[in-house]
């Protein structure tokens, strides 16, 4: 299936001839935000060719990494358990990069997918698991995420819905997970913009055990539980 041949009998050679191939891993990191339909895969990564996504899905399903299945009258791309495998290697490496990421280049894009695995990257589960239930709203860019931490789990999916705080922000929110930037600070600088919180419709129906006084709980849940180690 490897079009690249290491020359080597090694584990680290052999996941790189499976995924080394440029796109390759990028189309995994989507994949394990959720099952997509092939159009949904070149929406989300929008500079891949049009023949070099369907060769990298025919030779990621050659290995066993992924598989063609019917959802709905359509036929959608998921991950085999061979495949979601990689998962704690992709968030290894989301976390790695992050400390080297910089300002946004220019036509650089931010979609759900790619900040949803940067969010799950930046995850601290020990924290967080101190910490009262909560729900955001994140817009990061044009992309528009439900993020929902219990205890030491995290969800986060495309979409809206009944949350403690609402917020907007771009690619400055890397400041804010990496802890460069305190959440007070992101709010007095615009770096995030606070869009609803304590007071308004969405909260008031939170039982008031899900809600910590005024905006610290959720600024300090932010800070604590999305920092990726340094």
């Amino acid at each position: 299936m490897a079009t690249r041949d290491y020359g080597q009998y090694s584990g680290v050679t052999r996941a790189l001839e499976l995924v080394g191939e440029r796109w390759a891993l990028l189309i995994v990191r989507d994949l394990l935000v959720g099952p997509r339909r092939y159009g949904e895969l070149a929406a989300g990564l929008p500079r891949i060719p049009s023949n070099i996504l369907a060769a990298r899905l025919k030779d990621l399903q050659a290995a066993g990494i992924l598989r063609r299945a019917p959802r709905s009258r359509v036929i959608v791309y998921e991950l085999t358990p061979y495949g979601r495998e990689l998962e704690p290697v992709v968030l290894a490496l989301g976390a790695w990069g992050y400390k080297a990421l910089g300002d946004p280049q220019e036509q650089q894009i931010i979609t759900p997918e790619s900040m949803t695995m940067d969010l799950r990257s930046a995850f601290r589960a020990d924290v967080a698991a101190g910490l009262p239930a909560t729900a955001y709203a994140a817009r990061v860019g044009p992309a528009e995420l439900l993020i929902r931490v219990d205890g030491s789990a995290l969800d986060v999916r495309p979409g809206d819905g009944l949350v403690d705080l609402a917020f907007a922000t771009g690619p400055d929110i890397r400041r804010l997970i990496s802890g460069e930037l305190a959440p007070e600070k992101a709010i007095a600088t615009g770096v995030v913009e606070v869009l609803r919180g304590r007071g308004s419709s969405s909260t008031d129906s939170r039982p008031p055990s899900t809600w910590p006084p005024e905006a610290r709980g959720p600024q300090r849940a932010r800070r604590g539980c999305l920092r990726p180690s340094m």
